[in-house]
């Protein structure tokens, strides 16, 4: 599917060229050439929050993200949005806002982890319709960590304890996973190096009601074709 003159005007790149520096910038496909005109996102690397990650990572900007998914949501020729994750994780607060985002878009929407899904990468991971994820890859559930100056009193842990709550009750909502076992998962000791968490496979995420489905690229693309098609119906 082309772009039109409707999308020049909102700013969307015409020319095949524009798109391939938009690829290049901002990490995303506007609309697939498919059936469908479906919006491919990536979350690669480390979430960039308020401030600047060094320049030697690869970061996803999370100020480059929400307007990507505001477009996604209003821009009535894109039908579908596919989400695929390869990160470390990042920022909280970014990371959960993106989420909130995803889970908010009204089109049909898939993730898909690659790699990785680690971290604050969790809530985006399982904040679609349907997620998806292939075998080889892992997610690090841990507790929330925080670099740097840290005031130890007990109004700081509060606030820890608040923001681990808030990232908890995502998952489990967004899941078939229990916050129980979710937080259960979070504490496990023995699995990592001077740290508590747990480390899941492919399988094991499926197993454990994080992600919905064990899959590649191809199946999540079916299902977003299968979830379109049912809607012209």
């Amino acid at each position: 599917m082309g772009f039109t003159q409707k999308n020049e005007r909102e700013g969307a790149p015409e020319t095949e060229g524009a798109q391939q520096d938009y690829l290049l910038e901002m990490g995303s496909v506007l609309r697939t050439r498919g059936r469908h005109a479906i919006h491919c996102l990536t979350v690669i690397g480390q979430i960039e929050g308020h401030s600047l990650a060094p320049q030697s990572q690869k970061t996803t900007k999370y100020e480059h993200v929400i307007p990507q998914l505001v477009a996604v949501q209003e821009d009535p020729q894109t039908e579908a949005l596919l989400v695929i994750l390869n990160t470390v994780g990042g920022d909280v607060e970014a990371g959960l806002a993106l989420a909130e985002l995803i889970a908010g878009v009204t089109k049909p929407s898939a993730t898909l982890v690659l790699g990785g899904g680690h971290s604050i990468g969790i809530p985006l991971a399982v904040s679609a319709r349907r997620s998806f994820i292939v075998p080889t890859a892992t997610m690090t559930i841990h507790p929330v960590r925080h670099s740097g100056l840290v005031l130890g009193v007990p109004q700081t842990l509060r606030y820890f304890e608040q923001m681990q709550q808030r990232i908890t009750g995502f998952v489990a909502s967004h899941s078939s996973i229990t916050e129980e076992r979710f937080t259960q998962l979070m504490m496990h000791t023995g699995e990592l190096v001077m740290d508590v968490g747990s480390v899941l496979d492919g399988e094991a995420a499926v197993r454990e009601g994080l992600i919905d489905e064990l899959g590649g690229l191809a199946d999540a693309l079916k299902y977003l074709y299968r979830e379109l098609d049912e809607e012209e119906k």
